[in-house]
């Protein structure tokens, strides 16, 4: 495999550029250089923030090729051998299966159940093997070029984070309540929220009663705006549940009670900020005569970017048709309205030029996500914890009463609130330009810990193991030198052709889940796109104690981000997986017994991978992989009192090897490898006699930006 130069990282963010059609104004977003005045993050004046609603990452992006999607190499273990894309329904297994707009009505494909109850049901803890007899088999549909055009294009054009969850096994509002908040209730009011409740307005004394982050930076002269049609915002607006921001609209002259289908909402001006700062949070800001005048709301978020008005900081809120949720929405008329808010900014160009714009979604519905989610350890039934974490996680137990007042909220159950299922988010920016992956775990927190970053308000609600494990969004820019990036292609919609091509779908009916027997597996190609630098430098050993019938794992993390790694007792899948948080700078060991044999498999990050696999009692080799450069150092050593054989399997990614190593008694063997070849991505297969094996795969990480791994996806 050749050496990866700079250029040729670069040239890899033009895969899939297929499209000749480029707008105007997506040409200026690409070729409007960034305002590169310090080269640092205080270059960003504006950062827009667009949620939409209900797509989980596989289901819209498995098949782009160079992110961790249906050709992930190294996945979670499942019973009776099962890979973790043949999951168990109700009466048969269902596999992905494409949501194809020729054979049905893809564009408006059916929700899926996504309340607290199913969500944990599914993901079970971290062993997800039964995902749609809790979701339905419609949860593994998933989604091909030919059906997303624009999002796949804005990936390929941008940068697309593969490793980022939603905050909680849950639905709309909570995870909403994460992003505009930093909790669920916990850490800022010692309640929990996990159901959809007080999403819209209400009387000023009932309501959620913590302080938001938009209160911060208003207290803080951050300049900050919700842009929204009120009387069609889908309930998405979770600051509509706050006493305060009620108070806020019932001061304006907006009722304290809103009856059923009322529209006559106070529009909002500038005025109003005086007497009522938050109504900005809550109110009317893109008045319209309905919610078909899609030009009236869009010219009023285009007004404030000519004018010169737009705040340091937006959230945007699209109306139902145009959310994206499975349903009321599509897609297509999702991609459309994205399109029309970068063109917003992009006919600034001055405002472009000092804008980040982050699109995100709330929640997976049900959709299928295979990777497991980074959360804290589990509870067993017998009170003790699946794991350990080096930073306190009780705010991350279901163990909270419900808000005063609440009527909906069940009771607390002891199951971990999140993060859950990996979603889309797209960082759109003169900085994140090229195509870029990046690989670090991000929640919903981390567009707060972004905002913090930039405008230095912080964020005390964010728990301090949300801090350690989920990143603040920094590694997917090049605040440095922007200017210089790949620049690929992209298409153009139109908002008729979106609404047209929903109105025929809706006509199909919906597309069918294939026969047991005709089912297979998604087709993702294999193409490396450039990766962004990542935090992670983990390591593992372990230490075998044969007369106490011992295997210790020890955990060490010497990067700059916390880590969690999923460790799954292959002989034993029933049980729930320990989970081990590792901040930066920390290490933690746990013990396993083991009577005989053992075999863990074990997950971290960016395609982290240690395997261990023999029998306690058996002569065994010690084993310690150590970074060193743009090397790996091997260190093979043999305790016993006789000679043991080792046989290095060929390297899938340099084709050098095998190696069969002698190894006396007391002895040691070294061996270096070389991953510079492969972008940093190694993978070193061990086996010795008697079954004895390990298996270490992940990417070298040395501050140099590299490629996504060359080895997923189908040649």
């Amino acid at each position: 495999m050749p050496d990866f130069s700079r250029r040729e990282i670069l040239r890899a963010a033009a895969i899939g550029s297929a499209f000749s059609l480029l707008p105007a104004s997506i040409r200026k977003a690409l070729a409007i250089p960034a305002n590169n005045r310090t080269g640092t993050i205080n270059d960003v004046e504006h950062v827009v923030i667009l949620m939409q609603e209900n797509r989980s990452f596989d289901h819209y992006f498995g098949t782009l090729p160079g992110v961790r999607g249906f050709s992930d190499r190294i996945t979670i273990p499942l019973p009776d051998n099962r890979h973790v894309w043949q999951q168990q329904g109700e009466d048969r297994l269902v596999l992905p299966y494409h949501l194809d707009s020729k054979r049905g009505n893809a564009q408006r494909v059916s929700g899926t159940p996504h309340s607290w109850v199913d969500e944990q049901a599914a993901w079970d803890s971290g062993r997800m093997s039964a995902w749609p007899t809790y979701k339905t088999p419609t949860s593994m549909g998933y989604y091909r070029r030919h059906e997303l055009p624009f999002q796949f294009a804005l990936a390929e054009t941008f940068t697309l984070c593969d490793a980022y969850h939603c905050s909680i096994h849950a639905g709309t509002n909570t995870n909403r309540l994460f992003h505009w908040t930093g909790t669920n209730g916990p850490t800022a009011a010692e309640v929990a929220v996990v159901v959809n409740e007080w999403d819209s307005p209400g009387p000023p004394g009932v309501g959620y009663q913590w302080q938001t982050y938009p209160e911060r930076l208003e207290a803080s002269g951050v300049s900050w705006k919700v842009y929204q049609f009120l009387p069609d915002n889908f309930t998405d607006n979770p600051l509509a549940g706050f006493r305060q921001y009620r108070a806020a609209s019932v001061k304006v002259g907006n009722p304290a009670q809103p009856p059923k289908d009322f529209t006559a909402f106070v529009p909002y001006r500038d005025e109003l900020n005086a007497e009522a700062p938050l109504y900005k949070g809550n109110g009317n800001t893109l008045p319209a005569a309905d919610g078909n005048d899609l030009e009236a709301m869009l010219a009023g978020f285009r007004a404030d970017v000519q004018q010169g008005k737009l705040p340091q900081v937006s959230w945007i809120i699209a109306p139902a048709a145009y959310s994206e949720h499975p349903g009321p929405s599509s897609p297509v008329q999702g991609g459309w309205f994205t399109q029309e808010i970068l063109n917003a900014l992009t006919e600034n160009p001055e405002v472009w030029s000092k804008t980040v714009l982050l699109v995100n979604y709330d929640e997976n519905d049900g959709f299928f996500d295979h990777m497991p989610s980074p959360s804290a350890p589990s509870l067993r039934e017998d009170g003790t914890f699946a794991g350990k974490s080096t930073v306190p996680f009780d705010s991350e137990i279901f163990q909270h009463v419900a808000p005063p007042g609440s009527q909906e909220q069940p009771p607390p159950d002891g199951r971990i609130y999140g993060p859950g299922p990996r979603v889309p988010m797209l960082v759109l920016s003169p900085w994140s330009r090229g195509g870029w992956v990046n690989s670090q775990v991000f929640d919903h927190t981390s567009v707060l810990q972004f905002l913090e970053k930039r405008f230095q308000v912080h964020e005390p609600n964010i728990s301090a193991w949300r801090r350690a494990v989920c990143g603040d969004l920094t590694s997917a820019f090049n605040f440095v030198d922007p200017n210089g990036e790949t620049l690929p292609n992209l298409p153009a919609t139109s908002r008729h052709s979106a609404d047209s091509l929903r109105q025929r779908q809706e006509q199909l009916p919906q597309v069918p889940l294939p026969a047991a027997d005709k089912q297979q597996l998604p087709h993702q190609a294999r193409l490396a796109r450039p990766s962004r630098a990542l935090p992670y430098q983990l390591h593992v050993e372990e230490t075998l104690s044969p007369s106490q019938q011992l295997l210790t794992l020890n955990l060490y993390n010497t990067g700059a981000q916390g880590g969690v790694f999923h460790v799954y007792d292959r002989l034993d899948l029933n049980q729930i997986p320990r989970r081990y948080t590792v901040e930066a700078g920390k290490a933690l060991s746990d013990n396993w017994s083991v009577t005989n044999q053992y075999h863990l498999w074990l997950l971290g990050p960016n395609g982290f991978h240690r395997e261990l696999r023999g029998a306690i009692g058996q002569p065994q080799p010690q084993v310690r992989l150590t970074p060193q450069g743009d090397h790996l150092s091997l260190t093979l050593t043999n305790p016993t009192r006789q000679a043991i054989t080792v046989t290095i399997a060929r390297c899938p990614y340099t084709q050098n090897g095998p190696w069969s190593i002698e190894l006396p008694a007391g002895e040691r063997h070294q061996q270096a490898f070389d991953a510079r070849a492969s972008g940093g991505w190694y993978d070193i297969s061990l086996q010795a006699s008697d079954g004895w094996q390990r298996r270490m795969a992940g990417r070298l990480e040395n501050g140099e930006h590299s490629v996504s791994d060359p080895l997923m996806g189908k040649a």
